[in-house]
């Protein structure tokens, strides 16, 4: 997959091969993303096959340490497609920072993750983290977990942007 680095809108065609990464600013990165993650699920079912899309792609335009997806099965958070070094597997119900989003159904920003009782550290490398849920029908589907290896790296701008791209997974 060739990435350019280019502010020029982009859709994708069937074998999505321009993927473009937008230059500036992180709204003017989000902007760009949400297009092109707009285009390449428009006509995708397949909810994993776009978790693994979805997932590469933010990796590709911020580099975070780990970006991936826990799907909600039965009573437990399972690993979905992701970007990163090895995961935790499954996650309890409340447990940890994807357990409690689950939990109360929103998105949770860290950022410290030494400071949240209870955080699971799957890699001591985490520092701060975003946890968005994604809801259908008004339950938990599924969540997009992102952790950094940097103190405080996630703010307004990331719920914002991050909660309109799972908007479109739901």
């Amino acid at each position: 997959m060739g990435c350019q680095r280019i502010v020029t809108p982009l859709f994708f065609d069937a074998m999505a091969e321009n993927f473009v990464v937008a230059t500036g600013d992180k709204r003017a990165k989000y902007e760009l993303l949400y297009r092109q993650v707009e285009s390449l699920v428009e006509g995708e079912s397949d909810a994993i096959a776009n978790m693994a899309n979805v997932a590469a792609m933010i990796d590709a335009t911020f580099h975070f340490w780990w970006t991936g997806f826990y799907r909600v099965v039965d009573d437990e958070l399972v690993l979905g497609p992701f970007q990163g070094p090895v995961a935790c597997s499954r996650i309890a119900y409340g447990r940890g920072v994807c357990g409690t989003a689950w939990r109360e159904q929103r998105t949770i920003v860290v950022e410290d993750v030494d400071k949240f009782e209870g955080h699971i550290a799957c890699s001591s490398a985490s520092r701060s983290e975003i946890v968005v849920p994604i809801i259908s029908d008004g339950a938990v589907v599924a969540l997009l977990d992102i952790d950094s290896e940097h103190l405080a790296m996630f703010d307004a701008t990331d719920s914002e942007w991050l909660e309109r791209i799972v908007s479109l997974l739901a």
